[in-house]
């Protein structure tokens, strides 16, 4: 098919296609014939036929009402008739792979010009390629995911994949050796834990909770602990299966008896009379993943104390999906164990260990929120800036406004205060081994997780204030801070409630309190 030609026109040939029956706008130079389109036009035919739209430049008008991505729309686009003799359009979207040029809209060490003591040109090479599959492969099906509540599509999995993101998801270690890393651009021996910090903040670009959260979380949580304390025989079976996106694994600690309180799980498990088997029974609660998850890693508590199983499921597993304020594309379940019968090999670690392999998980748990937590403010504070600065009000920038300014001063000293303190702990990660990381960070970690949480309530609820009506609207110019307005709290809860990390952090500070101090 013949690409369509557009014809050149003079702004005062324009200007005669002002009346009903023949409508013209510009937009950016470019020239729209809305004749037809008026009476099917969302905002309806006065917002079309007004004196500072039909026949002129609308492009502000435009603005102030829709996104850019509106106009690129194929029912959209195909309006376009021709374009203003002798002007170029300045306006466009952010191409596949780009980063944003809105000031704060990227982390200093992204940012044209400036430096850091901790990211070296591999990754940046690697964060181009993240970012251009992440646009590329990832947001079209989150965007689509988000809206129909379905679990992320198999086709966006496998190409994960394909590149081995699975399992960098899971940090460093021995489980990436021959691996090929995102086409090779990075060996399994250089990839460190901001390689994994790319990833997780490329993912968090798409703004979609819900279904970051799809996005295999539960096995980036479940996972681990049969990666570090799985049989030999285990880890054969289950490592390949959840890497190559074919089955999914969750991470089932959680009750309506016990949430932040791991020890007072009331899930058991007791073994047969032969010793061979566990007969586990109880109930889990806000498990991510759970709805269609294949694994469960559970934690029980047993004649020795809290022991942690993988269950698979089948007979007596039973799950049903719990409600939430983000999409059920999550899966958030709540899981039935009705005399579930497991190998006693399906342990994980030794019988009465399980506290201990629960808390080295958080660690690693915490730090991956806290860098989707950084990453998401970004995201909102650079929609702000672009709202700000296009929305006019009493003739004027919304961002003339002090009390604007003010609020966003706020938030940018909030996102650049976090992202440093994270890239600071994860250098410390990079030279800690996994017991150094378990006594030194998970204090620091547990205070910067909880800081990230609460200073993204105070952005959301800032975000809403500058947006106005339509940060309370699920569509149109709003709606990424509608979402992320309805969705924030979930990051303060998961993983550990504030209240708890923060006292987490306190209490280790006191014990390692030196005893001959005083003031």
């Amino acid at each position: 098919m013949a690409s369509k030609q557009f014809r050149s026109l003079t702004r005062e040939e324009v200007g005669k296609h002002n009346k009903d029956g023949d409508l013209w706008i510009i937009v950016d130079t470019k020239v729209y014939d809305v004749s037809r389109f008026k009476d099917v036009h969302p905002g309806g035919v006065s917002v079309l036929l007004d004196d500072d739209v039909a026949g002129q430049d609308a492009t502000e008008a435009f603005y102030g009402l829709h996104k850019h991505e509106v106009i690129i729309k194929p029912q959209y686009a195909r309006l376009q008739i021709g374009f203003i003799e002798g002007e170029q359009p300045t306006i466009r979207a952010r191409d596949v792979g780009e980063l944003s040029t809105v000031p704060y809209a990227e982390p200093t060490w992204l940012t044209p010009g400036c430096y850091s003591p901790y990211f070296t040109d591999n990754h940046r090479k690697f964060q181009k390629a993240v970012c251009k599959f992440n646009d590329e492969i990832i947001l079209p099906d989150a965007l689509a995911r988000e809206e129909d509540g379905k679990p992320p599509s198999q086709p966006v999995l496998e190409a994960m994949a394909k590149v081995n993101l699975h399992a960098m998801r899971m940090g460093p270690g021995k489980h990436l050796k021959g691996l090929e890393l995102m086409g090779g651009i990075v060996k399994p021996e250089q990839f460190d834990y901001f390689h994994e910090m790319i990833i997780t903040q490329e993912l968090g670009r798409a703004g979609k909770r819900g279904y970051a959260d799809g996005l295999m979380a539960g096995s980036l949580i479940g996972l681990p602990p049969v990666l570090n304390f799985g049989s030999e025989e285990i880890k054969k079976k289950v490592i390949p299966e959840v890497l190559s996106g074919q089955k999914l694994i969750c991470l089932a600690i959680s009750e309506a008896f016990a949430g932040s309180d791991v020890a007072g799980l009331k899930t058991t498990a007791r073994k047969t009379e032969d010793g061979k088997h566990w007969i586990i029974n109880g109930t889990k609660k806000w498990i991510t993943n759970g709805t269609y998850a294949h694994y469960f890693t559970v934690g029980c508590r047993t004649k020795n104390g809290l022991t942690v199983i993988l269950v698979e499921r089948g007979d007596g597993v039973e799950t049903k999906a719990i409600k939430t304020s983000y999409s059920p594309t999550a899966g958030t379940a709540y899981v039935t164990f009705d005399n579930v019968k497991v190998p006693v090999e399906n342990t994980l670690g030794k019988e009465g260990q399980g506290i201990f392999i629960m808390l080295s998980n958080f660690n690693h748990e915490r730090w991956v929120m806290a860098c989707a937590s950084v990453r998401s403010q970004r995201r909102i504070v650079e929609d702000c800036l672009k709202w700000t600065n296009q929305r006019k009000v009493f003739g004027k920038p919304l961002h003339s406004q002090a009390v604007i300014r003010s609020k966003l001063a706020a938030m940018i000293a909030r996102v650049e205060s976090l992202q440093s303190w994270l890239e600071m702990i994860t250098y410390q990660m990079n030279n800690m081994d996994y017991k150094q990381q378990a006594s030194k960070l998970a204090g620091p970690i547990g205070l910067l997780k909880m800081h990230a949480t609460r200073t993204a309530q105070l952005t959301a609820a800032d975000a809403v204030q500058i947006f106005g009506g339509r940060g309370i609207t699920r569509t149109g110019m709003g709606e990424q801070i509608e979402h992320y307005h309805r969705t924030v709290t979930f990051d303060s809860i998961l993983g550990g409630a504030e209240d708890v990390l923060g006292d987490l952090g306190v209490r280790q500070a006191i014990r390692n309190m030196p005893k001959n101090v005083r003031l």
